[in-house]
């Protein structure tokens, strides 16, 4: 690389550090942490997203827990040498500040290294400001020609590029760091931005140096699936490409690559597993009800896609701090895959829009025309609320063409509702039910889209007019649910069930609404009573309703399968029990083919593979899985907040939509309609 494109490069990556320091900022200001400092080490702010908060947040959690243990430690061991932190690549944090005013540096001290411009800003700032300097004591003056541009008592900023580790080593000696002394090295996303060499010869040079450490990284995993390449291309937009991901692309590799360095013991987790295993209940809670959120897929994939590390060397710091919980977070694998159904894109540019959005509901209105409404999407060159609908029309076994309708009638407009659910009534009436407008705003009422053809008859120009229908009330003032037909002394229901409203993060209540006269019916429910869930999914059969997975109240994933059996006085609760159990998950679509329940999708914390296609056999209880083919497909599927329509006659599962606002790294889209080849399903039958 020349040497202007590694400045550009390296400026890229101090840019990051811009960025976090504002949402670490914004994280304190919202209530997330206490830090009374983050505020003060920047000189502007900004307002970040809910789900850019609760990033931030397990971060934080996760390096307070390591720096926390190593302090307590140290201090149960004192008598020697006092204990020290290095923060490599520490920007504008504030975790000098924290630690002081909490008391907690009276037996240690903290050297940070960044970059000589980010250091040289962060000196500059504390020198200016009158509540910081109050915190580190006098200031001492030294060589303006060093690497040290700030120093107290208990700590000290100096600007190295930290690609040149044999500088690193003389200027932190000729800063008075104690080789000898415990030591606690913090890397906050920072080895990922060192070409692999460079953060090869740092680790070694750690553990080479200091008798008596600790490692801590965190940094990005899971470069290979959706998410991660998706992350990966984010990154390299803004010139800060991550290194090393391909050669060590999940913890187990990373504690590989610090083992061989030379460190003797060293754990990982991702921070999912952190998260339920170190935050504490009551705390999760807290967090959870501080802001309105909804965004649960690109939460639990990121925390899929970020890990903390910690290595040790030397009897003092032997256990690595991450074991040190006696909870154990259940990994819940799938199977080993039967086989590989394959996925092609049906719908090219040229025939029609591109059907880009998430949280939509899509229905089968007859053969060969796929209604889809609502949800968050690029329409018009922009990210928004979907005002239009969209059709795919079929016009042969191979081609499907995308239409979207604009033209509303003088009906009610469709008010851009998203996580709604459509029901077919006939070839030209569907309902829609539930739905939001924001996390605080439910959709009320019910709409009905009557659909009719232009006056020449032409499929291709369906029109449709949007009504209001059923009883005026809030009975479905909730979202993430599911609408599910079921027969009741031979006449039509639509069952819906679950899902969360702005009060209750969940509901475990169910309504019946009579298809004929569109009014709520009483129809005894006996058995257990199921606990709540959302984003599951539900489909009919026999007469019922089959529920699969979902989210419960505490956010996390089931992998429980309930019929709501059809009974002489009404319908029964039941569980199926199914082996191997099957991986809890949820933001997936389902369908039951040849006695069989497909699931498809889908989200899932407790693996680190990505969810394919699970068949349950119905009959036995016996599940399986099979792996989604992508190499025929564009972009690998992102396959959550879409929906699918079977086709049975195809022996295809058309997969429309699907995506989220993937945290920090921007909002994505599958572009193309594509379908699932079933036929090997029926084959191994």
């Amino acid at each position: 690389m020349d040497p202007r494109s590694r400045e550009r490069r390296a400026l890229s990556v101090q840019h990051t550090n811009d960025s976090s320091a504002l949402s670490k900022s914004s994280l304190a200001a919202r209530g997330y942490v206490h830090d009374a400092f983050a505020a003060l080490l920047i000189p502007r702010t900004a307002r970040r997203a809910p789900l850019i908060h609760r990033g931030y947040y397990v971060r934080a959690r996760a390096v307070r827990h390591c720096v926390r243990a190593f302090l307590e430690r140290t201090r149960a061991s004192s008598g020697g040498p006092r204990a020290q932190i290095l923060s490599l690549g520490a920007g504008s944090d504030s975790l000098y500040f924290r630690l002081k005013t909490k008391g907690l540096l009276s037996w240690a001290a903290v050297w940070e290294v960044d970059f000589p411009d980010v250091a040289r800003r962060k000196a500059e700032r504390i020198r200016d400001t009158p509540e910081l300097c109050a915190v580190t004591g006098p200031i001492q003056s030294g060589d303006p020609s060093s690497e040290l541009f700030f120093e107290s008592f208990d700590y000290h900023i100096l600007g190295l590029d930290l690609k040149e580790v044999e500088r690193l080593d003389q200027a932190l000696a000729s800063a008075g760091l104690d080789a000898a002394a415990p030591t606690l090295l913090l890397a906050e996303a920072v080895l990922t931005y060192l070409e692999p060499d460079n953060a090869a010869a740092l680790i070694s040079w750690a553990a080479q140096l200091f008798p008596n450490a600790l490692f801590v990284i965190y940094e990005q995993t899971r470069p290979h699936d959706t998410f991660g390449q998706f992350m990966q291309q984010h990154f390299q937009q803004l010139n800060s490409p991550l290194h090393g991901l391909d050669r060590f692309p999940d913890v187990e590799s990373q504690q590989h690559r610090f083992l061989q360095a030379g460190w003797t013991a060293c754990s990982a987790m991702d921070m999912n597993e952190f998260y339920r295993c170190f935050v504490p209940a009551k705390e999760r809670r807290r967090m959870e009800n501080l802001e309105p959120f909804d965004e649960f897929e690109e939460w639990h994939l990121k925390c899929a896609h970020y890990f903390i590390l910690a290595a040790s060397k030397g009897d003092t710091l032997s256990q690595t701090l991450v074991c040190l919980s006696s909870k154990v977070f259940p990994r819940i694998d799938p199977a080993s895959p039967l086989g590989t159904l394959p996925a092609n894109v049906v719908v090219s540019d040229s025939q029609g829009p591109d059907f880009k959005r998430y949280g939509h509901a899509s229905v089968l209105l007859r053969p060969g025309i796929i209604l889809s409404a609502g949800g968050f999407g690029e329409q018009e060159g922009r990210h928004c609320r979907m005002s239009k609908l969209h059709l795919l029309l079929k016009y042969s076994d191979f081609e499907w063409k995308g239409k979207q309708i604009g033209s509303w009638g003088t009906g009610t407009q469709w008010d851009g509702r998203l996580y709604h659910t459509m029901a077919r009534l006939s070839d030209t009436q569907v309902l829609v039910l539930g739905g939001r407008l924001s996390p605080v705003t439910p959709a009320l009422g019910i709409l009905q889209l009557h659909f009719f053809k232009s006056e020449d008859n032409s499929t291709e120009d369906l029109n449709v007019t949007v009504t209001k229908a059923g009883p005026e009330d809030s009975t479905l003032s909730c979202w993430r649910h599911s609408t599910t037909e079921v027969s009741y002394k031979n006449q039509k229901y639509l069952f819906v069930y679950g899902g969360r409203s702005v009060v209750e993060p969940v509901l475990n209540d169910w309504h019946f609404l009579h298809v004929g006269t569109l009014t709520w019916v009483r129809i005894p429910v006996e058995g257990e009573i199921p606990e709540g869930r959302h984003s599951h999914s539900a489909c009919s059969w026999q007469g019922g309703a089959l529920i699969a997975g979902g989210l419960d109240v505490s956010e996390e994933p089931l992998n429980s399968v309930l019929f709501l059996k059809p009974s002489t006085c009404g319908f029964l609760w039941e569980s199926i029990d199914i082996q191997p159990p099957i991986t809890p998950r949820y933001s997936h679509t389902a369908h039951v083919l040849n006695g069989n329940l497909l699931l498809v999708g889908g989200v899932w914390i407790h693996s680190s593979s990505v969810p394919g296609v699970t068949i349950i056999n119905l009959t036995t209880g016996l599940s399986s899985e099979y792996e989604i083919d992508t190499t025929r497909v564009p972009w690998p599927l992102m396959l959550h907040n879409h929906t699918s329509i079977l086709l049975p006659e195809e022996q295809q599962l058309l997969l429309l939509g699907g995506g989220g606002n993937c945290f920090s790294f921007g909002t994505y889209f599958n572009p193309h309609a594509v379908t699932l080849d079933l036929s090997s399903l029926s084959a191994g039958q």
